[in-house]
């Protein structure tokens, strides 16, 4: 049949955040039950940014593969116009090693991070859990809240952002989408202690969190160190607290465990599990309402052949993309 080349509009189009969040919890779930070979992750520094590349195998009524090539670089904004994050997606039938798929990521990152953070806190956060802050208010700030919204009952939303007007737009936008009350603030620590739920989705290089910003019980995902130099999460409030990662030699290698391991404040057999585990049933989430939980994301292949698999079958189905010959 060729390979099909699917553009950001048309991932758009096949792709919804339900139906991502879905793929990506039955992912980790096939992980965590031993199902699947580790996905794995390489990182390319370059001057201004870096490339990662992560790649995993998934079996979905057949056998998938999928590659994915990132960009990173932060200032591409303000620099050429671009966004900070571009690449591609190869989904392979694993079975045969054809190519069957070629689409943008930048859809699929955005949807499939957010997808995590909500698989994680449906499995980690209290059920009861009403109050969030949302640290970073950019484009994976606003899926992360939509994430949210879908498995804990939000009612009160702090928005955080190194640039106030970017919290600002942020809530005038979101509060009427999603009928909830957003309040943009200029003070990070008060909101969080006030919540009970944190997502940081930010470009930092150091900690943004510590363990006097958070009080007992809240769920914590801490979604923007992935790569070695980022950090959002203050070291001792890790060593304080239940961590569960998305895949721990990932996080031990650029994630916001990494740090803390590095500073020899925690072990990787501290590490209460991962998140597959978690949702397998396999090893322990949530065990007190007290303690808080920090869920270290750094993304995974998993997520992304999950969704790139979605993509694509659903793409067949309504005749999308154009279809190439590679081998022509």
């Amino acid at each position: 049949m060729g390979t099909i080349v699917l553009t950001r509009t048309d991932v758009a189009a096949l792709l919804s955040l339900d139906v991502c969040i879905g793929a990506v919890e039955e992912a980790f779930r096939a992980h965590g039950l031993g199902r699947l070979a580790p996905p794995g992750a390489i990182g390319h520094p370059v001057a201004g940014g870096g490339f990662h590349v992560k790649a995993a195998s998934l079996t979905l009524g057949r056998p998938y593969f999928a590659a994915k090539t990132n960009g990173n670089f932060t200032h591409n904004g303000e620099r050429f116009g671009l966004p900070r994050i571009q690449g591609v997606i190869v989904l392979c039938d694993a079975e045969r090693g054809t190519p069957l798929a070629l689409m943008d990521s930048i859809e699929i990152t955005s949807l499939r991070t957010g997808a995590a953070t909500a698989v994680a806190a449906r499995h980690l956060a209290r059920p009861d859990a009403a109050v969030a802050t949302i640290v970073g208010c950019g484009v994976q700030g606003r899926v992360q809240l939509r994430a949210l919204t879908r498995v804990r009952p939000l009612r009160k939303v702090h928005a955080y952002d190194a640039t106030p007007e970017v919290a600002r737009r942020f809530a005038a936008d979101l509060a009427p989408e999603l009928g909830i009350d957003i309040e943009a603030v200029t003070d990070l620590g008060p909101a969080t202690r006030r919540s009970d739920i944190v997502v940081t989705c930010t470009p930092s290089s150091q900690p943004i969190l510590g363990a006097r910003d958070v009080g007992p019980g809240t769920f914590v995902a801490a979604v923007g160190a992935d790569s070695e130099g980022k950090q959002e999460i203050d070291p001792h409030l890790l060593a304080s607290s239940a961590v569960v990662v998305d895949v721990l030699e990932q996080c031990a290698t650029f994630g916001d465990l990494h740090h803390v391991l590095a500073a020899g404040a925690m072990r990787r057999e501290d590490v209460r599990a991962e998140l597959g585990q978690v949702v397998a049933g396999t090893k322990p989430g949530r065990l007190t309402d007290e303690e808080t939980i920090i869920f270290d994301s750094t993304g995974t292949a998993l997520q992304d052949v999950a969704a790139a698999a979605v993509v694509y079958e659903r793409a067949l189905e309504r005749t999308m993309g154009h279809v190439i010959d590679l081998g022509a």
